[in-house]
């Protein structure tokens, strides 16, 4: 039973650690640009064509050498965990929320229990 506890953790723990982890454009093979939220088959391949060429010296440049991806896309890409050169984009979210919209506070329920007495 613990065997399965630890290795049930263990796997979920490791699970966690590849969402969060950060792809460089530059660097990151075709399966790896595939698995960030965002980058299909055929952005992937714009990339690598792209990267061929030289390596991409920062978003900018990322921006104007592949065809799809702009501002707002760009900032979403850096948010699910794309960066140049090991870099985020300046001003992009720094979760993988979708751009625009936030998580709303959960509402307080209203308790009908009586406030304890000190008496």
């Amino acid at each position: 039973m613990i065997r399965k506890l630890i290795l049930a953790v263990a796997t979920l723990m490791a699970g966690m650690s590849f969402a969060f982890a950060q792809v460089d454009v530059n660097k990151a093979d075709a399966a790896a640009l595939d698995a960030v939220k965002g980058i299909g088959p055929a952005k992937t391949r714009a990339i690598l064509e792209e990267r061929k060429k030289g390596e991409f010296k920062d978003w900018a440049d990322l921006e104007q050498r592949v065809k799809g991806i702009g501002g707002k896309n760009a900032e979403k890409l850096s948010a699910a965990g794309l960066v140049v050169n090991g870099k985020a984009m300046e001003g992009a979210p720094a979760h993988a929320a979708p751009a625009g919209k936030t998580a709303k506070p959960a509402k307080m329920e209203k308790t009908s229990a009586p406030a304890a007495s000190g008496k």
